[in-house]
């Protein structure tokens, strides 16, 4: 079990373990051991990405860590890159965007719901990436004007995504790249179809499964959790016919 919690003297962490005091882990270096009030211990680490993801608020389903791998490697995602977002969503992938390409590259989200760009705002500050995202309430697929040029990538999540990609090949430079959160098989049919037809090239559609082993001298096996299918993945890049 693990918590995020951001330590402030006098505070406490209410678990099913005991009660964690924060001043038990005021002046201590990460991987020490703390004891709760039950004689339970547990470990102080700095948070990763990969913790920030799974324990930030979900308003929407998120883009989960087997899947950000692959984003990175496929897209060549690097520090400096410019980065646009269609569907902000919870704030997940955005978290994940912002910790490779700062310190000189900047993400771009984009929603059209209030709601989830402030739950979104809400766990990136808990990351201290607040500087390397501009979030902005926008609706791509009704805008003449763009607000944004010669992106390096651009990530749709959205439940059509075929109705952004003309707007997406306007922001994006020549052979930059999309990936695009596709729940659903037919999602993936007309996304195709769609990328064709405005001169996308390289497309790919993956799905990712992780599948996680129980070690243990003697007694090795396949775990009973596993994540199975969370999402599909459409890779694209921009080309010209």
């Amino acid at each position: 079990m693990k918590w995020l919690t951001k330590i402030l003297a006098d505070q406490e962490l209410h678990t099913h373990i005991g009660i964690i005091k924060h001043n038990d882990a005021i002046g201590k270096i990460y991987g020490s051991r703390i004891i709760t009030n039950k004689n339970k211990y547990v470990y102080l680490f700095r948070p990763t990405t990969h913790d920030f993801i799974m324990k930030i608020q979900h308003g929407t389903q998120i883009v989960y860590p087997k899947d950000l791998g692959y984003i990175s490697s496929r897209t060549g995602l690097q520090s400096g890159q410019k980065i646009v977002e269609i569907g902000t969503g919870s704030g997940a992938l955005t978290i994940f965007l912002a910790g490779v390409v700062k310190p000189n590259g900047h993400v771009y989200t984009f929603d059209v719901n209030q709601q989830f760009i402030d739950i979104a705002k809400k766990n990136v500050s808990k990351t201290s990436l607040d500087k390397y995202i501009t979030f902005k309430k926008i609706n791509i697929k009704n805008r003449k004007s763009l607000p944004i040029k010669n992106a390096d990538l651009i990530t749709i999540d959205l439940g059509d995504p075929w109705s952004v990609i003309k707007q997406a090949r306007l922001m994006l430079k020549d052979s930059g790249s999309i990936i695009s959160i596709c729940p659903t098989i037919n999602q993936l049919e007309k996304l195709s179809t769609s990328l064709i037809e405005n001169e996308f090239t390289d497309i790919e559609c993956v799905e990712n499964i992780v599948r996680t082993i129980d070690a243990h001298e003697g007694k090795t096996r396949h775990s009973f959790y596993g994540i199975g299918h969370t999402t599909y993945l459409v890779y694209a890049r921009k080309a010209h016919f």
